[in-house]
């Protein structure tokens, strides 16, 4: 199967010469030597004019391997609360970006709970933003994307400790990815105080520390969710520490200080 692009042309250009200049202008590669290694991210989805700089802080630091698991908050009430993809490509104004079947195949025999499912992926905007960087900067990737419905502590636990097992039979280095914004729609300095006690608890690799928090402190961070299987799998997997490449509102771009949206761009070590 081939999954259309749903937001070209609303959350980042449809042309491809406009957005290949807009990918480049986010993105500064850093020389080799100054490159980073992780197992995990946690990067922005809005659109690109908002929060692009900070989803291209982290790209442009990493050492990009060439698979990976991204996982993303599922915006909309439709499809499986676990929704994985295992086979086609992606299209984007770019190109096709290739599912890796064999290890999207490999998660769902180690995490019962993924459910095939290509209506939780149909409008979704979180993982696909995601793919332009990756397509530029690798070039030839593979990823399995996950959409996620559900805040259950249990069940983003076991799908971390599913990738744990996955990945840590893996030959290849495979990238851990949860796309995330952070809060919404308050004032920026209520925002700001927000997630700081959010990434507070990423920075200390605590997933349950980052679920009980967001919930208890009415956080309005739509993939927590996302975050924490990454942070449960990045730490089964041998995660040390974490570092913000950057954040940044709304505010920062438009001037509007009243209703803001926070970005976080982490890497794991």
């Amino acid at each position: 199967m081939i999954r259309l692009p749903a937001v070209a042309g609303r959350f980042y250009p449809a042309n491809v010469e406009e957005l290949t200049r807009q990918v480049r202008s986010l993105t500064n590669p850093a020389e080799p030597g100054q490159k980073l290694r992780a197992r995990g991210c946690l990067v922005p989805h809005a659109g690109y004019m908002y929060s692009g700089h900070v989803a291209g802080a982290v790209y442009s630091r990493l050492e990009l391997p060439r698979r990976y698991i991204i996982l993303g908050p599922r915006h909309f009430p439709q499809g499986e609360e676990l929704a994985i993809l295992s086979v086609g490509t992606w299209q984007t104004p770019l190109g096709e970006a290739r599912i890796d079947s064999a290890l999207a195949a490999d998660l769902k025999g180690a995490c019962p709970l993924l459910r095939e499912d290509s209506v939780a992926h149909r409008a979704e905007h979180s993982l696909e933003v995601q793919l332009p960087f990756l397509q530029m900067l690798v070039g030839d990737f593979r990823f399995v994307p996950i959409a996620l419905g559900t805040i259950r502590f249990q069940d983003l636990d076991q799908l971390g400790r599913a990738i744990v097992e996955v990945v840590a039979a893996q030959k290849e280095e495979i990238l851990v990815v949860a796309s995330s914004d952070m809060n919404h729609y308050e004032e920026d300095q209520i925002t700001r105080a927000k997630d700081r006690k959010a990434l507070d608890k990423v920075l200390a690799l605590d997933p349950r520390g980052l679920h009980d928090t967001v919930r208890r402190e009415g956080i309005t961070m739509c993939g927590f969710g996302p975050a924490v299987s990454m942070l449960t799998a990045v730490r089964g997997l041998g995660a040390t520490r974490a570092e913000v490449l950057r954040y940044a509102t709304s505010g920062d771009i438009t001037g509007d200080r009243d209703e803001v949206v926070g970005y976080a761009g982490v890497v794991v070590h």
